[in-house]
């Protein structure tokens, strides 16, 4: 069970391996593309459809029909990688029960934004884990771990490609000690538990009233999807990479400084966060470079 590219390495190594893939649940085909007209297929369908996989795409996850389908498919185990909250009716359906992967090492970052959350609050290391599913969310006991080191200058990007492809390893082991009887649980630790809360667009604004490194992260924990932003002259700015200049100042944090050429940085507490990658309201991504030579942005900034 899974939807985005992040579940199709889950899917295909699983696949691959000398277990029996049953069948596979994604989310319905939605309408998008130019003009919103073109059928928008998930990643996870594209793979199940390219090895001729059972499918099902329910609209409703309780939906008699469909728990007919899932319950005609005898599955021993129900494997879910990015894909959507189960009711109680699903993820208890199997013999075995039902394995979840999760982004982080869980107890912490529990939620639908573990990445970003781990990224934005400067961590440097994270990783996987898989479980199995009970009725609270991100909360059943653990069955494999794996960390994985965030570098300093990371984005959500970078972490996530090198998660699905670590994830999908962890997800094969987890399969093969079930198969074999052979694994010891884990309960989580609840004093340890930390909140991982799905990113809404209002909450990407950035705030500059804060350390340089602190700006640094919340930029590159939202990077490139969905993108931290500012405002520049009444238009939206995502910024998308960055690097900080720790000197000090006499600017008021927020404060844009620019020499028109080749430097656009923002005064912080403690420093400057120079912005070398960004995206204006409806232009493509672009170097700042390039970015200040087609864009006069000095009647917004002070000159350095």
């Amino acid at each position: 069970m899974g939807t985005p590219e992040f579940a199709v390495p889950s899917l295909r190594i699983l696949h691959e391996s000398s277990h029996t893939i049953a069948g596979v649940v994604t989310a319905v085909d939605k309408l998008g593309g130019r003009g919103g007209k073109q059928k928008l297929e998930s990643a996870v369908k594209q793979y199940a459809v390219s090895e001729d996989i059972p499918l099902l795409q329910p609209p409703n996850l309780k939906d008699a029909g469909f728990l007919d389908d899932l319950r005609a498919l005898k599955a021993d185990l129900q494997v879910v990688v990015a894909f959507r909250m189960l009711p109680r009716v699903v993820w208890d359906m199997p013999p075995i029960g039902t394995i979840n992967l999760h982004g982080s090492l869980l107890p912490a970052y529990r939620g639908a934004a573990p990445i970003h959350r781990a990224i934005m609050n400067g961590e440097t290391k994270t990783g996987v884990t898989t479980f199995f599913l009970k009725h609270e969310i991100d909360t059943g006991d653990i069955l494999l771990q794996r960390t994985l080191p965030i570098g300093p200058n990371d984005n959500v990007g970078d972490v996530h490609d090198r998660m699905m492809e670590v994830g999908a390893q962890v997800v094969l082991e987890s399969v093969n000690a079930i198969a074999r009887g052979d694994y010891l649980l884990k309960p989580q630790d609840e004093s340890l538990a930390s909140p991982a809360p799905k990113i809404y667009h209002e909450t990407c604004a950035i705030s500059f009233n804060r350390p340089a490194a602190e700006v640094h992260n919340f930029v590159r924990g939202l990077s490139p999807f969905p993108a931290a932003w500012t405002t520049l002259g009444g238009e939206r700015l995502k910024i998308l990479e960055t690097h900080c200049e720790m000197i000090p100042h006499d600017y008021e944090p927020g404060t844009l400084v620019s020499d028109g050429k080749t430097v656009l940085k923002y005064a912080c507490t403690d420093g400057f966060l120079h912005v070398t990658s960004l995206q204006l309201q409806g232009r493509k991504r672009m170097s700042t470079c390039d970015f200040l030579n087609g864009h006069d942005i000095l009647p917004y900034a002070s000159i350095v």
